[in-house]
Formats: structure tokens, sequence, C-alpha cells
């Protein structure tokens, strides 16, 4: 299922937050959305989603505009995982991560075998297994967002985006999850598209890169060859230096990071 934004724009009141963005998001590949806070991620992230509606261009679908497809059909096939998940009820983790099966099966019917199964899978997957009677308010923030993650798993979508997945997580989460999402890319012929502040997780983890800066893509492609000292030093307002030891890796040369 291909992912595909043409000339899409957004403005909030009088401010233009997304400026004529061009994307497209194949199976099998896991795209890494950077740039300045302020620069538009998590807005187009919600107009990939389906979540709004944009103010010029369209997204598509599967070559059918995501905005005249009925929610129940993007459900099935998109997942949007955002920064903080918030709730006013207080369900437990295995409850929220029933949510991620309710796509899926008519609003009257409980859970199936293969509900369970998928849900067990994926909570020993994404190390969550042992809270799954807890309640979702009494987690840490980290707890939440591995929830969250796991919710999307769940729902077996054929595209994921996930805005800023690893905040709140050590490093050890980090990257185990990062590996999960790239794993079940590999594995099911999915697609991927997480907005990151770590570059050194984008060139890890992602296979394309794409660089917002001011609303507008202003780079994109390989990590090695669009996460350049140039642009961090013109989208960050940084200077860097990036070193070639078995794959790309960011170093900030005064005090401050690149994010």
């Amino acid at each position: 299922m291909i992912l595909r934004a043409d000339g899409v724009g957004w403005s909030a009141g009088r401010r233009t937050i997304l400026s004529d963005v061009d994307l497209r998001v194949s199976p099998g590949e896991v795209v890494g959305l950077i740039g300045p806070n302020g620069s538009g991620k998590s807005s187009l992230l919600r107009l990939l989603a389906g979540l709004r509606r944009p103010a010029t261009g369209t997204v598509f679908l599967d070559g059918t505009a995501i905005g005249s497809l009925p929610r129940r059909t993007v459900a099935q096939s998109v997942a949007f995982v955002e920064q903080a998940a918030t709730t006013d009820q207080n369900p437990t983790v295995s409850d929220v991560l029933e949510l991620g099966r309710t796509p899926h099966r008519r609003s009257w019917t409980v859970g199936s075998a293969r509900d369970r199964k998928i849900i067990e899978t994926v909570a020993r997957e994404t190390e969550i297994d042992g809270m799954l009677d807890e309640h979702y308010g009494s987690l840490s923030g980290g707890e939440r967002q591995r929830v969250q993650i796991a919710r999307a798993f769940v729902q077996e979508p054929q595209v994921m985006i996930f805005d800023e997945p690893t905040n709140h997580l050590d490093i050890k989460y980090q990257l185990s999850l990062m590996e999960l999402v790239a794993a079940h890319v590999a594995d099911t012929d999915a697609s991927a598209i997480i907005a990151l502040h770590d570059l050194n997780l984008a060139t890890m983890f992602c296979d394309r890169i794409v660089v917002l800066s001011a609303g507008r893509v202003v780079g994109e492609g390989p990590p090695s060859q669009t996460i350049t000292e140039s642009m961090i030093g013109d989208v960050f307002g940084v200077q860097a230096r990036i070193v070639d030891d078995d794959g790309v890796w960011v170093r900030v040369d005064r005090d401050g990071s690149p994010s």
C-alpha cells in the first residue's frame, strides 16, 4: 500500500504550517521525517493519517484520496501513534491493546482467538506482557508510549505513522522499539514514516530521510546523502561533524543538540 502526499498545504489561522509538500512512502520502506521544532512534522503526520484535511493538495492511500475513504477502511490500513496519548478513562493495558483490533471486527462482536494470539505475541515482543492487567493511568510516560506502539502493532496496519515514538524512552527501549518497527516492516512488507529528533536513530533505522524546514521539504534521500554537515547547519542551526564508522553518526561540535 502506497501513501502519497501531492502538493499538500495546511494553515492555522493566518499562519502557514505546511506548503506544497510532496511525499511518498512505499511498502517495505521506513521513512524518517526530521526537522527542527515548529517545522510542521506533527501537522504533516496528522494529514497523512487522515486526521486532518489539507487546505491544499491531496493525500492518497493506494491512489484513492484518503479523505474520501470510510474511517473504518482507513483504520484497518493506517495506524497513528502520537507523541503522548492521553485518555479520560483508565483502561487496563490489555484494554488498550484490544482497541487495536476493533477496526477488524464488528462493534458487537467479542475478540476472537486470533485477536488474543496477536495481542499476546505483540505484548511479549514489546516487553509489556508483565503489565497487561495494570491500569494505563498508573504507567510512566515511557511505559505508556510502549503500550501505544504495541497497540499500533496489534492493529496489523499496512502503513504505520509514528510521531516521536522514542520520546520518554531510555536508550535500551529506543533501540529495541526502532528495531521492532524495522523488523515489522521487513517481515510484513508494511511501511512506516517516523518523525524523529535523534538523527543517529534516523541514520541507523531509516531507509530514506525527508527533511522538513519551515513547512517545506528541503531534502530527501538515503541517510548518508541527506544527513550532512551542511544540512544540519542550514536546517538546525548548529555545527556538527559526520563520523562514518560502520554507519553515519552525528557529533555536535558545540553545546546543544541538532534536534
